[in-house]
């Protein structure tokens, strides 16, 4: 837990317990580096969302560095859905490349205490970290104005061939047949990370916070025109 400790002279905060999560190492390395050099004291790191659950049950730190993307299993956003629900005091701050309103609104749903980009400022995300210590919630304002601007849920409405590309509309399709992105990209001839670009873009402009709920949107599409 924080508290203070007396170093010669000066009284000192004491360092803050924190979690890594990203399924990249190189990242989780990177930001180990960052952090341990500001001051903070990384206690752990984990790959998927299975394993930032556990480690918050067993070892309870101050701040989890959450992404919202995390490959297989659980994602960051159910992740930190999962952790809230533990009743600790453990708070979760999003740490992503991703800006799209639709993952801004549903982690601040989901319970986390702020959402910050990758390529933020050091001293920035210093100061997010710091805030959420403090029981404030971090999420830059353009960030924060964004989310609040985007349409809510606008797949409910909407039909999804007016709100995507011909090329994002097949990939959907695809997405609803139980496809992988290696799948998908064999199926129209293109790379795995156009196909996951795609799918980023159709789950933003869905207003969706994941594919299976965009599979859900396509399926109650094509009963509408059935």
């Amino acid at each position: 837990m924080r508290g203070r400790a007396v170093s010669g002279h000066h009284l000192i905060m004491a360092l803050a317990r924190i979690l890594i999560v990203d399924d990249h190492a190189l990242a989780r390395e990177g930001l180990k580096a960052v952090l341990a050099g500001e001051g903070f004291e990384i206690v752990g790191e984990a790959a998927t969302g299975e394993e930032a659950v556990a480690f918050v049950q067993e070892t309870v730190p101050d701040i989890v560095l959450m992404d919202v993307r995390l490959g297989p299993g659980m994602d960051g956003l159910q992740a930190t859905r999962e952790i809230v629900a533990l009743g600790l005091p453990t708070r979760v701050l999003m740490l992503t490349l991703h800006d799209m309103p639709a993952y801004v609104r549903e982690a601040l749903a989901a319970g986390a205490a702020g959402y910050v980009l990758k390529d933020t400022a050091i001293e920035d995300l210093r100061r997010a970290v710091t805030q959420v210590l403090d029981g404030h919630t971090a999420v830059p304002l353009d960030l924060m104005n964004a989310a609040l601007r985007a349409p809510e849920r606008v797949a409910r409405t909407a039909d999804t061939k007016a709100v995507l590309t011909e090329r994002e509309h097949e990939v959907l399709m695809l997405v609803s047949q139980g496809m992988t992105n290696k799948q998908i990209a064999r199926t129209l001839t293109i790379s795995p990370a156009t196909v996951k670009a795609h799918v980023e873009r159709i789950i933003a402009k869905l207003g969706v916070s994941d594919r299976t709920q965009a599979a859900v949107v396509a399926t109650q599409d094509r009963a509408k025109d059935a």
